[in-house]
């Protein structure tokens, strides 16, 4: 079969737009690496250290910050717990393997079981009520951030956190868990737009093809969770962002008034975790 003028000219087209698209994604690996550098200069802090989750986000941040700074001056923190995903153990320490950065496991079941060993309320199957399963996930969190601060504190390092545009609209995350960090180099990507990125600068297939979970407790995942999957979320995320009608929008990507109930009350009900934390207005203009 041979190739017409019209199929020389589309497949042309075709490799223009990949090219332009690569490009683009570069770019965006350089602004983010130089962003990382810049903070890290600017700190005169020894190194950088973050939670090896397995997942995709802390995934791509580690590869941004090796980018950013060389192997180095990565240090990777994988913290796994007794219902913890065995695979995201696995994903987190191959990542470590192949950037070539140091990295450290700390186990911490015992902090966890201490506090669960302190009457936490279970249902007759001996699992943890629904409101009491959230805040044992979100301890969890807690306990994460306070272990990379430690290292943080020990070595002269900055903590990078992994929380990307999406999570940070939808309040996912925990306050003083995940979301307290130092410099949040993808906290203006969605996450479609960190899978691209991922799959641009190499990340493991695996890794970027596993359902996001924040690891809060057995078998959870975001999308389950927020009821809708990234795909149609940032589509709507973005469409609003940028002054779109988000019932015309979500009537478009065919998502339920239901989903879009949950959707807004969740934006604005946790609309806090990205404030400053509040303090009296009087006192404020006493101290100016």
């Amino acid at each position: 079969m041979k190739c017409t003028k019209s199929d020389l000219k589309s497949k042309c087209n075709e490799n223009n737009d990949k090219s332009e698209v690569s490009n683009i994604l570069d770019k965006k690996i350089k602004m983010i690496s130089e962003f990382i550098q810049e903070y890290y200069e600017i700190t005169k802090v020894k190194s950088v250290v973050l939670g090896l989750s397995g997942g995709i986000d802390s995934t791509l941040v580690a590869y941004l910050a090796v980018n950013a700074l060389g192997a180095d001056k990565v240090h990777g923190i994988i913290m796994p717990e007794s219902n913890s995903n065995p695979l995201d153990r696995e994903h987190g320490e191959l990542v470590a393997k192949l950037l070539g950065i140091n990295y450290n496991v700390s186990d911490i079941t015992p902090l966890m079981e201490a506090f669960r060993a302190g009457g936490y309320s279970k249902d007759e199957e001996g699992n943890l009520k629904e409101f009491d399963k959230l805040s044992d996930g979100n301890l969890k969190s807690r306990f994460r951030m306070c272990t990379l601060y430690y290292h943080a504190n020990k070595n002269n390092s900055l903590v990078l956190g992994t929380s990307n545009k999406s999570e940070i609209y939808m309040g996912y995350g925990t306050k003083f868990g995940d979301l307290g960090c130092d410099i949040l180099p993808i906290g203006h990507l969605f996450k479609t737009e960190v899978r691209e990125l991922a799959k641009h600068i190499g990340v493991p297939e695996d890794v970027i093809t596993k359902a996001p979970s924040g690891g809060l407790w057995e078998g959870q995942t975001d999308e389950k969770e927020m009821g809708i999957t990234y795909e149609i979320l940032d589509k709507l995320l973005h469409a609003m962002e940028i002054g779109k009608d988000p019932e015309y929008t979500a009537d478009l990507l065919n998502i339920s008034s239901e989903q879009m109930i949950n959707i807004m009350t969740r934006i604005d009900r946790n609309k806090h975790k990205s404030l400053p934390i509040p303090m009296p207005s009087k006192y404020l203009d006493l101290i100016e």
